[in-house]
Formats: structure tokens, C-alpha cells, sequence
């Protein structure tokens, strides 16, 4: 469980620590070759492992459990699934000085999926809705702990508000206003509850050859409204593609709201966070929050 202490624990990892918890921990491991990933994302450093293993070690405490969370559901999960998602092989203990679980999984081949790649792709559209409906469509069995729902839109409504007035002269604080207050009204989902992967944008996905591949990093996985995953649609797609994925997911008018809506939210979260130093994530979160106000 994350406490208050931990919030602002950034444990120093290089290389030298990654090896030596390995060797450790995993002795079988100890003659395989490691090297870092970089850039590797916001939530972990990642080491590859010979070729066909990866080492991932949370940065901070929001990503800490999610080495446990894929351990124990991703083998339920991956055989209903269309697309390929991480194996997991081990989870590491914490130890010299490194306060958290980690993971060792399988290597997954990929390069991550862009707008300019496949954001056109009808096909692809079309992939991500059928990878949203076969996850979607596995059964939320009683007596198995499900992961909790991801915070609903109202939890986010205080940062999201001070967001838009801060960046309402770059992207009209009256249309973002508008869009944000129309999700919040929006009837609520009545529906019984579903799977949502929570972290569904284009830094997630793989491509090989120019197609989907792979899915990758669950630590959002939950069971709850569906909406969240339709981020996706706004950080990868074209409008065309956009409506190609709409249609075959057939999302009704208040899902699609909601979705819209957390894709402002998370880019202008990620806007606020890292846009001022990282000209790539500003482009990126530029993009999402004007296809969320497009619709």
C-alpha cells in the first residue's frame, strides 16, 4: 500500500544496482547481458536482459504494485486478447536499498505506435476496438479480487479546472470549460462493470511492421467504466480513423463524452507536468487536447 512517506521517493537506479539485484535474486539470470532502456517513460527505468528478457523497476510510488498486478492477472487476461501483452517471469524483492517490488518479463519486439505511423490506419482503428471488446468481454468473476476503478472524472476536476486557466490563451478556456462540464453531467454508465486497460494511448502499444502488436503496461488495469480507454482515440487516431474505431466499438453519446473528457484531463495533466522540457510530449499532448475538444 502506498503511504504519504512514500509519495516523494525517488530512489536513485542506475545499472549498477539493476545488475547486482539480478544476480541476487535471480542467479540463473547472472551471465546475461543487461542494458538500459532509454527512454524508457515516466514511471520506470527499464533494463533489457539478454534478448528475451526485460527488467522493470518503478521510478516512484504510483507505479509501485504493478509488478504483482500483471504477475497475477495478465496469464488470465492474455489468452481472451487479440493482440500480444507482456509475460510476466518473476517479481524481484525489495532490496539494497531499493524499496520496492520489480518485475523481470518476457521481451516484447515492437516500436511504439505514432500518429504519423498508423494514426490513418482504418485497420488499426479497427484492432484497437476489437483488443478494447475482447477485454472488455471477459468475464468479472465474484470471488476474485478484482483492481478497483480508476478515480472517477470528478476527482480530477480541482486540477483539471487549474489546468485550463492556465493554459486557456493555447487551446480556448471557454471550449475546454465547455467540454469538461458536459462529461460531468453526462448520465453515468448503468451498465454492469467491464475491464478497461486505464492507460490506453499510443506510449502503450507496439507495432512490428508497421501493424499492432502488443499491448503493454497494466498498471491501470481495473474494473469499472470502460471510458477511460477511449483516450486511445485521441492520442493516436486521425479523425477518420477515429470514427472507423468509434463505430466498431459502438459507443454511445455519454461514453464517448466521458472519454473525450479524460483525454483533456491527461493531456493536460501530462501538458502541465513535462511540457515545458520535453518539446516531443508537448507536441503530443498539443495533439490530444485539440482532438478532445474536436470530438
Amino acid at each position: 500500500m502506498t503511504t504519504a512517506r512514500d509519495i516523494d521517493v525517488r530512489p536513485a537506479i542506475d545499472t549498477t544496482l539493476v545488475r547486482r539485484l539480478v544476480d541476487a535474486q535471480f542467479p540463473q539470470w547472472a551471465d546475461l547481458p543487461l542494458r538500459l532502456l532509454d527512454p524508457a517513460g515516466s514511471d520506470h527505468v527499464i533494463h533489457r536482459l539478454g534478448d528475451d528478457l526485460s527488467v522493470r523497476l518503478p521510478r516512484h510510488a504510483g507505479a509501485i504494485g504493478q509488478a504483482e498486478k500483471e504477475e497475477f492477472w495478465l496469464p488470465r487476461l492474455a489468452p481472451h486478447l487479440p493482440l500480444a501483452v507482456p509475460v510476466p517471469v518473476a517479481v524481484g524483492r525489495p532490496a539494497l536499498g531499493y524499496p520496492w517490488p520489480w518485475a523481470v518479463s518476457r521481451w516484447l519486439d515492437g516500436e511504439v505506435a505514432t500518429a504519423d505511423g498508423i494514426g490513418d490506419s482504418a485497420e488499426a482503428a479497427g484492432e484497437l476496438a476489437a483488443f478494447l471488446r475482447a477485454l472488455q468481454g471477459i468475464d468479472v468473476r465474484e470471488g476474485v479480487p478484482a483492481p478497483g476503478p480508476a478515480a472517477p472524472l470528478a476527482e480530477r476536476d480541482r486540477a483539471t479546472r487549474a489546468a485550463i486557466a492556465a493554459y486557456g490563451d493555447d487551446f480556448g478556456a471557454d471550449a475546454m470549460t465547455e467540454l469538461w462540464d458536459a462529461a460531468l453531467d453526462a448520465p453515468e454508465r448503468w451498465e454492469p462493470a467491464v475491464w478497461f486497460h486505464g492507460d490506453f494511448h499510443t506510449g502503450n502499444l507496439l507495432t512490428v511492421g508497421g501493424r499492432l502488436h502488443a499491448v503493454i503496461d497494466f498498471g491501470s488495469l481495473g474494473v469499472g467504466d470502460p471510458a477511460v480507454d477511449l483516450m486511445v482515440a485521441f492520442t493516436l487516431l486521425s479523425p477518420s480513423a477515429r470514427a472507423v474505431f468509434r463505430d466498431a466499438l459502438d459507443v454511445d453519446e455519454a461514453t464517448w463524452l466521458r472519454g473525450r473528457a479524460w483525454a483533456l484531463a491527461t493531456g493536460l495533466n501530462a501538458h502541465t507536468a513535462y511540457a515545458a522540457d520535453h518539446p516531443r510530449i508537448a507536441a503530443q499532448t498539443t495533439r490530444q487536447i485539440r482532438a478532445a475538444l474536436a470530438g
